[in-house]
């Protein structure tokens, strides 16, 4: 019985919050016969009764206000909302800063859909009271809100002074409100509310203060707020705060300065060394296309960028640079004994490969096919076109590198999905599917999730048997698969040509001989890890039969994948891999 009084209380309750919600939303639709009060009564209750997150019940609360304002205020909306931020303190400090946003978006957004208002003029006058009501602490809001007041109603030194007459009843000017103005201002900065206190002085075009205000604020790292207000101070003042972090090595905010207020002139040496260093940390990460454009022409950081490309060991972008910029005579003049000694790589030739094969139509892709099917291990492989606009997608895998021991074949992928999407499906399926190929890679899973994404409605991409990512068995925290070469091979990869443009056709020479590189060096590190012990350098290395751990039996889009050993021992025993074997 009490389970029964219980259950009905509740729907009761339900009953109760549908019904003033519906009387909410009736009240809503006809503002025009509400006072400022009673709205701000409704709206709390109206969100009360929300059963939704907090988030989705605000914003579906200010599309009704907004619908609220747009149907009923055509006249007067703005006096109706400030005369609501006067009451709106009294729901207390749970409602009071989210509500007074709610109502102040609200009208914003109207603003822009009615452009002409006819009661501004009104709002402004009650909008410039509030402000003194909440400097003077009788009416409770936030800075922030007291900021959006100021801005919403554009309240300005005028409004200020005849709000300041009414209230003693007497005649002022517009000094005694900026005296009230800097008064106030400078008890926020006293608070060390320097934001608020830089946002007022914009406002109302206030520049009393100067240099020790900024450092001020420098000490005391409120460097956003120092920014803001050397910007509205001007060049003068910008310049001084460009060489406070200059003094405190903050290069990089000093840059951003530098850049977007035009000053490269006053700052040159600054500005060029914040350059070189973003262009070092592009050719760090193989993005040469996107520091030629940084260097905008500049001839200082072009030759700059010659010099890292040198570094890199990149020497046909040094070839490159020279010949388009005429960079000729600059080359001439540096001294042999200057320039970075060569970082020795790994070459194709060293690894016995005799063939690189290009494969862009299907006799050559069924050849390849038939080729890699008598193959126990191949080194697979992908590049595709690096994507620098932060936020896109990424473009489409352009080829796929498959190795052999002495042959590697590089897959047109664009093309053949283009003109032989079937046949490609099939021949890749023979492949990637077979239990009796033991695939190598190195960070497959990115491989293959990049492979699914860009051609997705392949069946070849969708399952795999037999893969084995090196990076698992080793472990290797720093250098990648160049690191490992070199511990293992003794010379790691040249990774300038990594972030090039693997979409232009033909590919450069230099291209395919790095794209063919990076498949055929996995079977050899794999060679090398089964005929013998791992060196000692090799830190974390595992015992040279735990590899087999390692292999993964079947994967299906790029999921969990599944670990047999009964799947493990077929494939040793239809390969030669046998458990025995180093």
């Amino acid at each position: 019985m009490g389970f029964k009084e219980g259950d009905d209380d509740a729907h009761k309750s339900k009953e109760e919050a549908s019904q003033t919600q519906t009387l909410c939303l009736h009240a809503f639709s006809d503002l025009s016969h509400l006072s400022p009060a009673i709205f701000v009564y409704l709206l709390k209750e109206c969100y009360a009764c929300g059963t939704r997150k907090a988030t989705a019940k605000f914003r579906a609360l200010q599309q009704q206000v907004l619908l609220a304002l747009h149907n009923s205020l055509p006249s007067a909306p703005a006096t109706f909302v400030v005369q609501s931020l006067y009451i709106l303190p009294l729901l207390g400090p749970a409602y009071t800063e989210g509500f007074s946003h709610l109502v102040i978006s609200s009208l914003r957004r109207w603003q822009t859909i009615r452009s002409i208002t006819t009661d501004s003029s009104e709002a402004r006058k009650i909008a410039a009271q509030l402000f003194l009501d909440v400097v003077a602490g009788y009416v409770i809001h936030q800075e922030r809100i007291l900021i959006k007041l100021l801005e919403v109603f554009d309240v300005g030194v005028q409004d200020i002074e005849n709000a300041l007459c009414r209230s003693e009843m007497k005649s002022g000017s517009v000094d005694t409100a900026k005296a009230f103005l800097e008064h106030y201002i400078f008890r926020l900065i006293e608070s060390q509310s320097y934001m608020t206190a830089v946002t007022l002085f914009e406002h109302f075009s206030i520049r009393q203060s100067g240099q020790a205000f900024l450092v001020k604020m420098i000490e005391d790292k409120e460097f956003k707020a120092a920014e803001k207000w050397a910007t509205f101070m001007g060049k003068q003042m910008l310049c001084v705060l460009v060489q406070k972090f200059i003094d405190m090595k903050m290069l990089k905010n000093a840059y951003e300065i530098i850049k977007t207020n035009n000053l490269r002139q006053e700052f040159t040496y600054v500005y060029h060394i914040c350059k070189e260093s973003s262009l070092k940390k592009l050719a760090e990460k193989g993005c040469w296309e996107v520091a030629e454009k940084r260097t905008n022409n500049d001839r200082q950081l072009l030759q700059y960028l010659v010099y890292l490309a040198m570094e890199a060991g990149y020497f046909e972008k040094v070839d490159e640079l020279c010949q388009r910029y005429s960079l000729e005579g600059f080359m001439k003049t540096i001294d042999p004994e200057t320039m970075p000694s060569q970082t020795r790589y790994l070459h194709l030739n060293e690894l016995v490969v005799d063939n690189i094969i290009w494969v862009d139509e299907v006799e050559g892709l069924r050849s390849a096919t038939s080729h890699i099917e008598g193959c126990k291990v191949v080194g697979i492989d992908c590049e595709w076109k690096p994507n620098y606009e932060k936020g896109s997608p990424p473009n489409k895998v352009s080829i796929m590198q498959i190795a052999s021991e002495k042959t590697v074949f590089i897959i047109d992928l664009i093309r053949l999905f283009k003109d032989e999407p079937k046949a490609l499906d099939s021949c890749l399926k023979r492949i990637l599917h077979s239990p009796n190929i033991l695939k190598l890679g190195y960070n497959l899973q990115c491989d293959l999730k990049q492979l699914a994404h860009s051609y997705g409605g392949l069946e070849c991409f969708k399952h795999y048997e037999m893969l084995l990512d090196i990076q698992n068995v080793f472990k290797e925290a720093r250098g990648g698969l160049s690191g490992l070469a070199q511990k293992i091979l003794g010379a790691g990869l040249n990774k300038t040509r990594r972030n090039s443009d693997w979409e232009q056709r033909p590919l450069s020479q230099n291209q395919l001989e790095y794209a063919a590189l990076d498949a055929a060096v996995l079977v050899h590190i794999f060679r090398h890890v089964r005929s013998h012990s791992q060196p000692e350098s090799v830190k974390g290395g595992q015992s040279n039969v735990e590899w087999k751990s390692y292999i993964i039996s079947s994967m299906d889009d790029t999921k969990k994948p599944k670990n047999t050993a009964k799947k493990k021992k077929k494939f040793h025993n239809r390969t030669g891999v046998s458990s025995q074997s180093n």
